[in-house]
């Protein structure tokens, strides 16, 4: 632990005046990120008798090694910079409220010509209308079968919407009544897109003029004796009014606004939100956060708003925001809210009538998850806690592994061969730190060499991060400083250290691609406790040899084999067996399994990539919409490739001198063998297959062999 003594800026260093600040660890992550009114008021707080501290407060100061800061004009821009920060450096000390689900809406695609109604979840697109969230995605299709008995609005998927047009033929909701059809030119699409206009209308709240028109057509329908037009009008009436009742009025004043309650603790907090629109619940959602920091429950408050609303502009931020608590000051929240929205927003706390209730009501469903929240949580703390305890007793390490790295290898009859390293932090998958690695090194099969050379190139660059920030006194080994240049340059990267770890073709997935530098996440910058690797004593030696050349003897290495689910230590003859219900065990084989998915994901995705392939690829100046024209034109490769450079020049797009280098591309490529249907023993004439490969669908190249062959063939 440091002493903030020693990092602590020298007096009158800190400008009196708006800014956010962030705290490093000695590793240059950044591991909190604050705003204030005034910088030196607010950071004279953290340097003061640690005694004085609160517990979580004190733990941050002492964690960290470092504090710098960033000057703005305002509040609403301290309050706007933090929110970015905290969305970049993902600060292990801050409050980062976490989804319980990934909440779906009620989406309309009004960005597309035919737009559609679907389900989705995940970040908002452009040019899509959202309602909701919903609790369950069957609450969405509910309301959408009701409402499109009225509003017969498109709701197939592109491929369903094209077959329809070749052939000619709706699909069956077409035939029955609830698609419009404008696959078929049933509608035009200016009239199809008015529908989806209504449709929007009436999910945003706006039914009572919509019901009255239906009423008045079915009176006027009475009126004139077309009785089964009436009866047909009563029907979509009834619809409707099913569809509203499944969202009961709570406002009567048709209010718009989002109602946020918390139920707090000194650990963790809840988080409730109601979304009402027209007076009624339209959407419901909750997080859950740990109190990392000592922070007031306005302060929650503002960190909800944050996360609510950073993304949001316009409608999405509705005109009033009911909160249990105002963030203090709360004056740069309300203009960074109407920042958001264009217009004004009124932040308050309710004080009576049906608004306080419904309050209420939210505060009850918040103080349930809480409850809900911590039942789940002490049984998996606990399960976690044991589970590194057993790995730490049965490895004899000092402490608990709260990092564990696991590396599979991953090939086709060793071909297109891969790595993959999972990382796990106190017993969870922290999927922002998972990479994967090509085998560059040699060619063909051998798990072997393979670990040996993935291990060597992971720590190679957790080194020259060690070297960067000065933690590595000595300095690196100047052999292995030479080998890494000359891999570097072997790979035709530039030698910057932006780019340190681009040479080995590591993969970031599953988070931000984040930069090196200026304190973001590195990518191997941090050092595990213990190295899982999927395998036996083979494998765990390679590891050990591995970490033993670069002379790093501060990390333990074990290995996982299949078989019998032992656990081999480097050096030992017998393994280490764990009980079949040891929580130890069931953690290392969850991380194992973890990385031999991710790993034969990789491995699947660059197969596949290389089945696609074509001649046409390394044609220099020749992209995709091009290729796909000469393919169009002459059908095959087969007959681009006897086609006569003025031939080729008829495809629109293509000149003299395109036609010339695709000829000459095309004379250079050995042409493809013939592929051989397995099943009948017929030479395939197309050239549309790849080499020793049968196809199972049209554009799906597999290899040859049964499917129970290829599983047994792959690892």
């Amino acid at each position: 632990m440091a002493d903030p003594s020693s990092y602590r800026p020298r007096p009158g260093e800190i400008p009196d005046s708006p800014g956010v600040y962030r705290f490093r660890d000695e590793h240059r992550r950044v591991i909190y990120v604050g705003k204030a009114k005034s910088l030196r008021q607010r950071l004279a707080n953290y340097f003061q008798d640690l005694a004085n501290l609160h517990p979580r407060t004190r733990t941050m100061v002492t964690t960290a090694a470092s504090v710098e800061w960033t000057v703005v004009s305002t509040e609403v821009e301290a309050l706007q910079l933090e929110y970015s920060w905290i969305k970049e450096y993902d600060p292990r000390f801050n409050v980062k409220y976490r989804d319980d689900k990934s909440y779906p809406y009620l989406a309309v695609t009004m960005n597309e010509q035919f737009p559609r109604v679907q389900v989705m979840r995940g970040h908002k697109k452009k040019g899509v209308r959202y309602f909701g969230p919903y609790g369950h995605a069957w609450a969405i299709r509910d309301t959408v079968d009701l409402l499109l008995r009225v509003f017969p609005v498109r709701t197939c998927s592109a491929g369903v919407f094209k077959n329809a047009a070749r052939t000619g033929r709706p699909c069956l909701l077409g035939y029955i009544g609830k698609c419009s059809a404008p696959c078929v030119e049933r509608i035009s699409p200016e009239d199809h897109r008015e529908l989806a206009e209504e449709f929007c209308d009436f999910m945003a709240g706006r039914t009572g003029t919509y019901l009255r028109r239906l009423e008045r057509q079915m009176a006027d329908a009475a009126e004139d004796m077309e009785y089964e037009r009436a009866a047909r009008l009563r029907d979509d009436i009834g619809a409707l009014k099913k569809a509203m009742e499944k969202s009961a009025v709570v406002l009567a004043d048709a209010t718009d606004a989002d109602l946020i309650a918390v139920a707090e603790d000194e650990l963790e907090a809840a988080v409730q939100i109601f979304h009402v629109r027209g007076g009624r619940v339209r959407g419901q959602r909750g997080w859950v956060t740990d109190k990392v920091e000592e922070i007031t429950t306005g302060a929650l408050v503002e960190h909800a708003l944050q996360q609510l609303y950073g993304e949001e502009t316009g409608d999405a931020v509705p005109k009033e925001v009911l909160v249990p608590a105002l963030p203090d000051p709360v004056e740069p929240v309300q203009q960074w809210l109407a920042g958001r929205r264009g217009s004004g927003v009124s932040l308050r706390i309710p004080q009576r009538g049906d608004k306080k209730a419904l309050m209420e009501t939210v505060q009850r469903n918040a103080q349930q998850a809480l409850v809900l929240h911590k039942t789940k949580r002490a049984s998996d703390l606990t399960t976690r806690s044991r589970a590194l305890e057993e790995i730490a007793e049965a490895l004899d390490l000092d402490s608990a592994p709260l990092r564990i790295e696991c590396y599979d290898i991953s090939h086709l009859q060793g071909d297109d061969v891969v790595a993959s390293m999972v990382v796990f932090e106190d017993g969870l998958a922290r999927k922002s730190e998972y990479r994967r690695f090509q085998i560059k090194g040699f060619a063909g099969q051998d798990d072997v060499r393979s670990m040996h050379e993935v291990i060597t190139r992971r720590f190679r660059r957790y080194l020259a991060e060690k070297e960067k920030t000065g933690e590595w006194a000595d300095g690196p080994d100047p052999d292995a400083a030479a080998a890494d240049g000359a891999e570097r340059r072997a790979d035709g990267l530039p030698l910057t250290d932006g780019q340190a770890a681009q040479d080995d073709g590591e993969t970031l997935v599953d988070g931000p691609a984040l930069k090196d530098d200026d304190g973001r996440p590195k990518r191997f910058a941090y050092p595990p406790q213990l190295v899982v690797v999927d395998g036996g004593q083979p494998q765990v030696a390679a590891a050990q040899r591995a970490l033993d050349e670069l002379g790093i003897d501060d990390i333990a290495v074990c290995g996982l084999a299949k078989r019998l689910e032992e656990v081999w230590l480097p050096g030992d003859d017998d393994p280490v067996v764990l009980p079949r219900t040891s929580e130890g065990l069931y953690l290392l084989q969850r991380v194992r399994d973890e990385a031999h998915r991710f790993a034969i994901t990789y491995q699947r995705a660059k197969r596949a990539k290389r089945f696609r392939s074509s001649p046409l690829d390394d044609v220099p100046g020749l992209g995709e919409t091009r290729k796909q024209a000469l393919i169009k034109h002459f059908g095959s490769v087969k007959k681009l490739r006897s086609a006569t450079i003025d031939q080729i020049c008829e495809v629109p797009g293509i000149g003299r001198k395109t036609a010339e280098t695709v000829a000459v591309a095309l004379a250079r490529a050995t042409p493809a063998a013939p592929a051989v249907n397995t099943a009948t023993g017929e030479i395939m004439d197309d050239e549309d297959g790849a080499p020793g490969t049968t196809t199972d669908a049209p554009g799906e190249p597999v290899p040859a062999g049964t499917p129970d062959e290829r599983r047994g063939q792959e690892r």
